[in-house]
């Protein structure tokens, strides 16, 4: 089996954003750059084609592997990214903080993780 994307939850992140945000499906579709007739064919189990899913993925502000169903044993395989690579771009997506404040929030974290692994390293 190959990876492949889990439209299902696709749609439900969709339909939780377009909730909080007070939206209609058509309001949706135009502020992601795609038809009405994509997002209703979603609701329908259809899978949007890749510039869809690129457009929606990125109006939702969330990465694309968090729409993916993995084949059997390749997530072991694969580490999990560290957190200060899962925090980057949610911090760059916050317009409310500064470059420099990004950053600084980063380097909290990863001086907080690093001194966490030295003490659970017994050092």
């Amino acid at each position: 089996m190959t990876g492949r994307l889990d439209a299902a939850r696709l749609y439900a992140a969709l339909d939780a954003e377009r909730a909080a945000r007070g939206l209609s499906w058509r309001q949706l579709a135009a502020e992601a750059g795609v038809s009405a007739s994509l997002v209703s064919r979603m609701g329908n189990g259809h899978r949007p084609d890749l510039d869809g899913f690129i457009a929606l993925v990125q109006w939702l502000g969330m990465p694309a592997e968090t729409f993916m169903v993995w084949p059997e044993g390749m997530r072991v395989k694969h580490s999990r990214p560290s957190l200060e690579a899962q925090l980057a771009p949610l911090l760059r997506a916050e317009k409310e903080l500064s470059e420099s404040d990004q950053q600084h929030v980063l380097d909290v974290v990863g001086i907080t993780l690093r001194h966490m692994r030295s003490r659970n390293m017994g050092g």
